[in-house]
């Protein structure tokens, strides 16, 4: 298999060419966020997933973790290579300077993660959750709480997890069963069975925050009687030392279909009565404090998506060259030709590739978004971006993780037979890669966040405002020349949009089962509009610089960003033309077939 390559020179692009760091490196904050600190930090991260992530990565999925006790074995190398990360302070790269935080922005951030991700998908999951953990922490705890905890998560000797899912409480988190019951020192006695929680125990750092859902006695039934509570594996002395165990333990570990590294847990708290929780955010405020983490997990679970993409394009690609077999069309020299000069191979990787390009555009203008909304000097601007933000968030992750899965499979495809036997490695891919749609809420659940609460916020300003500014772009692009094309069918497919959008904001009032079945296709149409605007983006930057001769050598590199940006709005855009048909549809089909006639 080959090892990862981290794509430095593609992430380097979108951060200067299509979501334009200048604006927000002239902030406070990031004001010593130089382009040589942007490139080293790049770089080094790049050289750190490579030749220390990387290779672990079939080592993870052939050994996976085990259980053996009350801990988890890890798999050979990843205990090494997390404090490795630890030490070179990877996992801080955005934590608050207060906390010992490097405290460069978001966007910078989800490069690295995007490599790290990239390289080892199963290691990256352990450090993303203890980032939700940070971000919940800082947000919603106590004084007391932060200076307990923060610095020790920030730097990455302690880890976090969310315990949400129990196994009548899905998605429904409502439906919880786990206790909490208050004691009279102030703290809380937890007990319950939560599952599904990856990186619930392990042997890679000394503690692990576990942040846990459960309900108080007399709770409001549902989400608004629910509460969260800091459970750590190993309880804090007053001098900060890591006092007794907590009463939780894992019972078992799932067998998935990939991410085998990654240990998820079934964990059970207070078996013997006497599992310490101390409450954070309020009483029957744990939903809020809760999607604190969430939102921050569905980025990177999208980030997550992209990493997939990344990774089996790279492998499709290398394979493509090397693999020879019958002639091409139009071929001149002799033997057998290498099968990325066929047609079909040669569509598979430029959708792979045009895709995978339009994702991570999106998720680094998403992760600017928020960078701006919680810095700009500015409040009337924060407060557009957290609305772009917010609008972008479930884009990212379903369409990023939908990406994932598909141009995983067309990396297998692109293998052939050899894609299917697991000696290649391109099968461990589209395994690790299934779990992405399912993480942090369903894609069809980001889609009705996207319709039922995203499209709402503040009278529907900022969808609206989103597809202006394509608008515009778009009446900037030449009607002639090479993007000629692109341009009629990115306008055609905006149209589309903003008329779906209108459509779904008015039947919010009339008709939500209408907007809940054109939910999921809005999603695809919003993604690829704006996927679209990215990539038309791109390909003018490009032609601004070919054409000022400011290539500086990477005229190549240039030019193939405008053909990538071509092959995705002449060739993947026209296959969302039929969505707003589908979207203004309604539920008449859903509901047309009698339950008893579903089981054919």
């Amino acid at each position: 298999m080959a090892e990862y390559v981290a794509p430095i020179r593609e992430i380097r692009f979108v951060l200067d060419h299509i979501v334009d760091m200048a604006e927000l490196v002239q902030l406070e904050p990031f004001q010593e966020v130089s382009e040589d600190i942007v490139q080293a930090v790049l770089e080094e991260s790049g050289r750190f997933a490579s030749e220390k992530l990387s290779p672990l990565y079939a080592v993870g999925d052939k050994q996976g973790s085990v259980l053996e006790g009350d801990g988890v074995r890890t798999p050979d190398g990843f205990k090494e290579a997390y404090q490795a990360f630890v030490e070179n302070g990877w996992n801080g790269i955005c934590g608050s300077l207060e906390f010992g935080g490097q405290g460069m922005p978001q966007v910078l951030g989800t490069a690295v993660q995007e490599m790290m991700g990239t390289a080892n998908a199963a290691f990256s999951l352990c450090p993303i959750l203890g980032q939700g953990a940070m971000e919940a922490i800082e947000a919603h705890g106590t004084g007391e709480q932060q200076k307990i905890y923060l610095e020790k998560l920030v730097s990455g000797e302690w880890t976090g997890t969310m315990n949400l899912t129990e196994p009548q409480a899905g998605s429904d988190v409502g439906a919880l069963r786990t206790k909490a019951e208050e004691m009279p020192d102030g703290t809380y006695r937890i007990s319950g069975q939560k599952i599904f929680i990856s990186w619930g125990e392990h042997d890679m750092a000394e503690n692990i925050i576990h942040l846990v859902l459960a309900r108080l006695p007399g709770a409001p039934e549902g989400t608004k009687g629910i509460s969260l509570f800091i459970v750590p594996k190993y309880l804090i002395n007053e001098d900060g030392t890591l006092g007794e165990r907590n009463d939780l333990r894992a019972v078992s570990l799932e067998h998935k279909m990939g991410i085998h590294a990654s240990p998820t847990c079934v964990m059970s708290y207070g078996d013997n009565g006497n599992c310490v929780g101390y409450l954070i955010g309020g009483e029957n405020q744990g939903m809020k404090s809760m999607f604190t983490m969430m939102n921050n997990a569905r980025l990177n679970v999208g980030i997550l998506g992209l990493c997939a993409s990344e990774r089996g394009w790279q492998m499709a690609l290398d394979y493509a060259k090397e693999r020879r077999q019958g002639r091409a069309i139009g071929a001149t020299g002799e033997g057998k030709s290498p099968i990325i000069e066929h047609a079909d191979v040669r569509r598979m990787l430029m959708t792979i590739k045009s895709t995978n390009e339009a994702v991570r555009a999106i998720i680094y203008l998403n992760a600017l978004a928020i960078d701006l909304g919680r810095h700009h000097q500015d409040e009337e601007t924060r407060r557009k971006y957290r609305g772009l933000a917010d609008l972008l968030t479930p884009v990212s992750k379903a369409y990023g993780t939908d990406i994932g899965v598909e141009n995983a499979s067309l990396a297998v495809q692109v293998f052939g037979g050899m894609g299917y036997i697991e000696e290649t490695g391109v099968a461990q891919v589209l395994r690790d890669a299934r779990i992405h749609p399912i993480y942090e809420g369903t894609n069809g659940i980001q889609a009705m966040d996207l319709v039922g609460r995203k499209l709402a916020m503040d009278g529907g300003e900022h969808w609206r405002s989103l597809l202006g500014v394509i608008s515009d772009f778009i009446a900037a692009i030449p009607e002639i020349g090479e993007l000629a094309r692109f341009r009629e069918n990115l306008s055609r497919l905006t149209t589309d949009c903003l008329e779906a959008a209108e459509w779904l904001f008015t039947r919010q009032s009339q008709n939500m089962r209408d907007v809940a079945a054109g939910s999921v296709p809005f999603l695809r149409l919003v993604s690829m509009v704006t996927g679209g605007y990215l990539m038309a983006k791109a390909a003018v930057a490009a032609q601004a610089m070919l054409e000022s001769g400011k290539g500086n050598g990477e005229e190549d590199f240039l030019r193939a960003k405008i053909a990538t940006a071509r092959f995705y709005g002449e060739q993947m855009l026209p296959t969302a033309f039929g969505l707003g048909d589908m979207i203004t549809a309604g539920d008449s089909l859903f509901y047309a077939i009698e339950e008893d006639h579903m089981a054919l």
